[in-house]
């Protein structure tokens, strides 16, 4: 297997990902500043142009960090990371998707439009009169999150999971562009420290972050 990874939040959540299951890929790096990502020959492989991608040893490929992870989370079950019951499971993918269709999409566009504005006109539809609704938007429900929470668990119940690296890592990323959520929230801020302390953390920062930069 080949794992096309990059600087960027979605890869950011694979990598940490492999972290937690201790599990190791040969990668290549992919310059989605430049846009190699939007050229061939990756194109050959993810189509959409989007990263990360896992090339598998038949030359299949997989894009989607969630579709990746819950590929190697079939093949290596233990430590769950999306659940090791049929409830689990169904909650962890629950929580993950409130997560990426209320908050983490809304961050992400808002950046397309907005802080990404200059990197991203060329490449992709831009609008830039959505930016401050979806950020708005964004900031609502991550309170509404918030509100849903308690304050000493994972965002799937006990268990660490996929919801939670993924929510992290995008909140994460959106306090490097301008996008900062509240800190002080009343879950939402403790769960924030609780899964920073993580070793995986710090370790899934790509190599080419710079102080002050993009976060991914």
């Amino acid at each position: 297997m080949l794992l096309l990874d990059a600087l960027s939040p979605a890869p950011r959540t694979l990598r940490m990902f492999l972290l937690e299951k201790g599990l190791e890929l040969a990668t290549r790096q992919v310059d989605v500043f430049t846009g190699e990502n939007r050229q061939a020959p990756y194109l050959a492989h993810n189509p959409a142009g989007q990263t990360p991608t896992l090339v598998l040893d038949d030359g299949t490929a997989i894009a989607e960090s969630v579709a990746i992870m819950e590929y190697l989370e079939e093949r290596h079950p233990a430590p769950a990371l999306i659940g090791a019951t049929p409830v689990q499971r169904a909650l962890t993918r629950q929580w993950q998707r409130r997560a990426e269709l209320n908050i983490t999409e809304n961050i992400h566009n808002a950046y397309h439009y907005a802080e990404g504005l200059t990197r991203f006109r060329d490449r992709i539809p831009v609008a830039e009169e959505a930016a401050a609704g979806l950020k708005r938007v964004a900031q609502d429900r991550i309170g509404w999150l918030d509100g849903m929470l308690d304050r000493s668990g994972f965002l799937a119940g006990n268990h660490f999971s996929i919801a939670d690296i993924w929510l992290y890592v995008w909140l994460d990323f959106a306090d490097s562009v301008g996008q900062p959520f509240d800190h002080g929230l009343r879950n939402l801020g403790p769960w924030f420290e609780r899964v920073a302390a993580r070793p995986s953390a710090a370790a899934s920062l790509h190599p080419g972050c710079k102080p002050g930069g993009v976060r991914g």
